[in-house]
């Protein structure tokens, strides 16, 4: 029943002229049999368990029975023969896959200026809180999107820098982008294996820890994995706010969302501590990502595609899009062309990542660990690219809405693997703000 109604609003709204939001690729054709056997075989107890609930999955995740197209003509035909490795262990704990979300095309590091949201497969993903008003976020579009206008219980995102976050925080839903390893990457289109993550995105804090419990395993396959033996869902109501120490930064406290909610945290005997960290430089990201991307790629593409994809290079993706521009890459392809122009050797890359990380560090270490705080507030993304490659995870929640209607969230940001203290402290302000709305057409 719960999978037919997904399905029937899936197809209710998206066949709309005035509702669609662009926000699925594909449905898992066998859905309805695999929901079925769940019922079968459902045990007596389910509780805090993915069990027979119907997940979407951003469309640069391998899943079978399903392309896996990262929203690019190049992959159009992408049918994997193997799951990625958060999808069998979502399918090892009971979870249906409903289908697959659209997204900003190759994770949006593909086109320079073009919209987010946009892949040339799914089209131009729309916000349910504001259709054709408000930006998506991305990359994770239509994850979060599809959250938010309810079409399934949850959905995975991945993050490069942002792309968990921005979506989250543009479609007010819960997101949480985890330190790097925490979850497998192995069958993801990558950007980067030095900063891409997976990670889930949901209606609330306990569904987001529900759902990272069902996606957590030590793959071989990935050389960051780490094993966790974390429940985390066993404590998350036993947190109280008070006493704990958070870091606002001082240029935020101009956004009166912000603001509003930081007072509300003080007034319930949360310590508030006023920072101004010195800025970071992150010279050389933008090669980071090139030059990870012209490798992880061509992995991905040689270990991970379907044998039928020919395209086994950055090089042949760009020139297959030229013999189309209009329909495969009507935005440009300016950062592939990067990519294929950046010279950057394997030496100078291992510096730049070094010196990265140790930027992000210590921009968010020198007053962490200074004065003893429990976590840094920020908005949305806005502080994602020094989380990125500090590799530190950041969980965003609904905070309200400005004066247009546009969504906003809060994010909490933490040092590695810190990821049931940030759910421990997102569960409370969830609890004591409650300032999640659905979209008012959805």
């Amino acid at each position: 029943k719960i999978t037919l109604f997904y399905l029937y609003r899936i197809r209710k709204i998206e066949s709309n002229k005035e509702l669609f939001l662009n926000a699925i690729i594909s449905l898992n054709p066998n859905i309805i049999k695999e929901a079925r056997l769940k019922d079968k075989n459902r045990s007596l107890d389910t509780r805090f368990t993915l069990y027979g609930l119907p997940i979407l999955l951003k469309d640069n995740i391998n899943t079978i029975g399903m392309p896996t197209t990262a929203g690019a003509f190049a992959l159009k035909s992408n049918q994997t023969s193997e799951d990625a490795f958060i999808v069998q262990k979502l399918k090892e704990n009971g979870a249906l896959i409903l289908g697959k979300a659209n997204l900003s095309e190759w994770a949006y590091f593909f086109c320079s200026g073009c919209p987010v949201g946009y892949s040339a497969v799914g089209g131009q993903t729309l916000n349910p809180y504001g259709r054709k008003i408000f930006e998506t976020g991305g990359s994770s579009s239509g994850s979060g999107v599809s959250v938010a206008a309810n079409y399934a219980i949850a959905a995975v995102g991945t993050e490069t820098s942002g792309s968990i976050l921005s979506p989250s925080g543009k479609n007010s839903v819960v997101g949480l982008k985890p330190t790097i390893g925490l979850l497998s990457r192995t069958g993801i289109v990558p950007i980067s294996s030095t900063l891409d993550t997976p990670g889930p995105m949901t209606k609330s804090v306990i569904d987001n820890a529900i759902f990272l419990n069902a996606m957590l395993g030590k793959d071989i396959q990935d050389d960051k994995s780490v094993e966790s033996n974390i429940n985390f869902v066993s404590d998350l109501k036993k947190y109280s706010l008070r006493g704990k120490r958070f870091g606002v930064l001082e240029d935020l406290m101009t956004d009166s969302l912000y603001a509003r909610n930081v007072n509300i945290l003080e007034r319930i005997g949360a310590e508030i501590v006023k920072i101004n960290p010195e800025r970071a430089q992150l010279n050389g990201f933008l090669t980071l990502l090139n030059i990870d991307m012209k490798y992880d790629l061509a992995t991905y593409l040689n270990s991970y595609a379907n044998s039928n994809i020919s395209l086994k290079s950055i090089s042949d993706i760009v020139d297959f899009n030229k013999l189309d521009s209009i329909k495969r890459m009507p935005y440009n392809q300016e950062l592939f062309d990067g990519i294929v122009n950046d010279s950057t050797t394997l030496e100078e890359l291992e510096i730049i990542k070094t010196n990265l990380e140790k930027s992000g560090r210590t921009y968010f270490n020198n007053v962490i660990d200074s004065l003893k705080l429990d976590a840094i507030l920020s908005i949305n993304n806005y502080h994602a690219g020094f989380a990125a490659v500090a590799k530190y995870p950041c969980l965003t929640v609904p905070m309200g809405y400005d004066k247009t209607g546009e969504p906003k969230n809060m994010t909490f940001i933490s040092k590695q693997f810190e990821e049931e203290k940030l759910l421990k402290i997102g569960y409370a302000f969830e609890k004591i703000t409650k300032a999640r709305i659905q979209p008012a057409n959805y």
